[in-house]
């Protein structure tokens, strides 16, 4: 503490300068005037309740340097009895008729801090309130030449005292009424809002009717049409083949006119059985004819029937042995037609080299997961989920001589999810594709008993207890197999009980599809329960779940289907959260640059504080104190080497590490010239989520 001034309070104009003199300094520290009014009022009340009830005392007015931000500090000490109801007091119980419990409850709500001890030997009142953040930094030079100013300033009599009083009070009448007229003002326009709100929700709920009903109508009627689009193609193709036939009887020379029509049909057939398989998936009109069925059978028929369609010497078409894998019970129809979509994609899109097809089965998940391999050209990443969109094709020269319809994978993967699977891709161009069909093994209907299932936890992995009742995907788990994190699946709730049983989860993913209430009663069992209340809990379900799932005592919430970066960056945040967080500045005139820092630190470990020019960066490094600044070197006004020199310069903010992340092409000699001052230099180009966290937290350990 730096001391400022002290008066004794023995006569009853020590109360008015103890008063004035609070004033006075709240001015010359930069409060605005209703914080200045506040702070007077505040130490007159502590004061006048010394010189009343203990018959004195002594207040003194000193400023606390070093804290941040930096405080004015008023401590009111007198040898009077004691407060003897200070408890009451200061839960607003006690009544008194001299007001004395009031003013004390009063001065606590005007000050930033406020404390009491009292004893029957005396009381000791402190008062806080911290400075403005726009006010300057105070040196001790400064809180010297501030007590000398206070000092200086003559004493004026109560009636100045009591007339400045009287102003302070019209004032601030004066703006307790504006505040009451804007705020009439907005409540009214907050009215007129949410009128246009509640219509606007309406109008949209309506719409959204309307869209549902034409979508539902549209894939009743095609699945309705079935017959009445396939006679008139299935005509079409049998005339010409007899047209073809009387001719080679007859010995006559085949029409090429026959040939282009009949090749015309064959797509358009291929075009409507795809676009009514769709509509009668997304109908509800397709069965689900589940019956055993080996995987060796059905790579032999398709090997049968794919043949043909090798139509040079440079591709090979390769069936993996599926001798060993388990018989499946699913609609074998179905998958075929999974399989030879994708095969026959393969086939059109590969020039040489080969396709490869083979199959493995997942104890854990129970999927036995179909990959079609192929060294093709490849789908960049950007076009990749254009594939899956009906009629979405990628342009390509080979594209143009085997134009499809552009109906197989999306409907490969909507017959994958009919079947409780999923279907994904992985490509890179002119190297090739994966797509990976993942199908239950046991169709959901015919579900068997789960098999025994014992969990094993590698050294040095954390366990992570995925609790999953239906078969598509809620994450990339290749994704997890790089990460600290070793997913344990359950099937049901029963089995994660059974595994929280033998296994300590670092967390626990649950999944929650449907009106069912049994996740939601595993998730209450959880919060209640004192061996898993501190574990944390990630939800994954539907959107409209977000708010019961927060409410029940879930850590985090994400919509399905999850993104394996988003799981992955929610549970390190969960890890993470009983550490210290890590408060960092980015300063950069890039909105672009500010988001990407604040997309790569992971929440809650990290805060993230922005600052769009170098003088917001530096009043916020001053005020808010971050543990550690991203600082953009090229900026308008103000540059970043200015800035970071100004940062060192200043008391304030010379410990806080610096990290440099530019776009900029340094030289040798500009790397040097920051090495003194910055802990770290980074290219923004390498920012991501694996570089940045652990670069920040290297510059902080150095820095402590």
């Amino acid at each position: 503490m730096h001391p400022l001034v002290s008066l004794a309070l023995e006569h009853d104009e020590d109360v008015v300068a103890a008063r004035r003199c609070a004033a006075q300094l709240a001015a010359l520290l930069e409060f605005d005037v209703a914080e200045q009014t506040r702070i007077a009022t505040a130490v007159s009340e502590i004061v006048r309740n010394a010189f009343r009830y203990a018959s004195g005392g002594i207040v003194h007015f000193e400023l606390a340097l070093d804290s941040r931000p930096q405080q004015v500090v008023v401590r009111i000490e007198d040898h009077g009895p004691g407060i003897a109801n200070l408890d009451e007091v200061l839960g607003g119980r006690f009544q008194s008729s001299t007001g004395m419990g009031l003013g004390i409850v009063g001065a606590r709500r005007l000050m930033d801090s406020f404390s009491v001890e009292s004893t029957p030997q005396g009381t000791c009142v402190v008062l806080a309130k911290s400075l403005p953040a726009h006010a300057s930094v105070v040196t001790t030079k400064r809180a010297d030449e501030i007590a000398a100013g206070i000092r200086k300033r003559p004493r004026r009599g109560l009636l100045d005292e009591l007339q400045q009083q009287n102003e302070e009070l019209l004032r601030a009448l004066a703006d307790v009424e504006h505040k009451q007229q804007e705020l009439t003002r907005l409540n009214r326009e907050l009215e007129d809002t949410n009128r246009g709100v509640v219509a606007l929700y309406a109008e949209l709920d309506e719409r959204a009717d309307h869209l549902r009903r034409a979508d539902d109508l549209k894939s009743r009627f095609l699945s309705n049409m079935t017959h009445e689009f396939r006679t008139p193609v299935n005509a079409i193709t049998g005339l010409c083949n007899l047209l073809i036939e009387e001719r080679q009887h007859e010995g006559r020379p085949p029409e090429p006119e026959l040939d282009f029509i009949l090749k015309a049909a064959d797509q358009l057939s291929s075009l409507v059985n795809d676009l009514l398989d769709i509509a009668k998936v997304e109908a509800g009109r397709t069965e689900v004819r589940a019956a055993p069925c080996e995987v060796k059978n059905l790579f032999g028929a398709l090997r049968g029937m794919l043949r043909p369609l090798l139509l040079t010497q440079s591709v090979t078409l390769v069936f993996e042995d599926a001798e060993g894998l388990p018989a499946m019970h699913t609609d074998e129809a179905k998958v075929s037609h999974i399989l030879r979509n994708l095969i026959s994609n393969g086939l059109k899109f590969t020039e040489r080299g080969e396709v490869r097809i083979s199959a493995a089965f997942e104890a854990a998940t129970g999927m036995m997961m179909f990959r079609v391999a192929d060294t093709g050209i490849g789908i960049a990443a950007e076009n990749q989920s254009i594939v899956f969109e009906e009629f979405g094709q990628v342009e390509h020269r080979l594209q143009r001589k085997v134009r499809g319809t552009g109906l197989g994978l999306p409907l490969s993967r909507r017959l994958a999810e009919l079947l409780g699977g999923f279907l994904t891709l992985e490509s890179e161009p002119d190297v090739g594709s994966v797509f990976t069909a993942a199908i239950p093994a046991t169709y959901a209907g015919l579900r068997a008993a789960p098999p025994e299932v014992s969990w094993t936890i590698e050294p040095g992995k954390l366990p992570l207890i995925i609790v999953q009742s239906t078969d598509a995907p809620l994450g990339d788990d290749i994704a997890l197999e790089g990460s600290r994190f070793q997913p344990v699946h359950a099937r049901s709730i029963a089995d994660a009980e059974a595994a929280l049983e033998s296994i300590a989860p670092a967390a626990i993913v649950l999944e929650i599809a449907g009106d069912a209430d049994d996740p939601w009663d595993f998730l209450i069992r959880l919060k209640r329960d004192r061996r898993t209340n501190h574990v944390p809990v990630v939800v994954a379900s539907v959107a409209a779940a977000r708010e019961k799932a927060l409410a029940l005592g879930a850590d985090a919430f994400l919509v399905r289907p999850i993104d394996a970066s988003t799981l992955l960056g929610t549970l390190d945040g969960l890890q993470s959260r009983m550490s210290t967080v890590i408060r960092v500045l980015a300063i950069d005139d890039e909105e672009s640059a500010r988001y990407m820092v604040r997309r790569c630190l992971p929440l809650p470990a990290f805060e993230v504080l922005e600052a769009s020019d170098a003088a917001e960066g530096l009043r916020c490094a001053r005020v808010e104190a971050p543990d550690v600044i991203v600082l953009d070197l090229v900026m308008p006004v103000t540059s970043g080497w200015d800035l970071l020199s100004k940062l060192r310069g200043d008391p304030l903010t010379s410990h806080i590490p610096v990290v440099i992340a530019t776009g900029a092409d340094l030289g040798d000699a500009d790397r040097r010239g920051l090495a003194g001052d910055a802990a770290a230099i980074l290219m923004k180009s390498d920012i991501s989520r694996h570089t940045l966290p652990d670069i920040l937290r290297t510059a902080l350990g150095r820095a402590l």
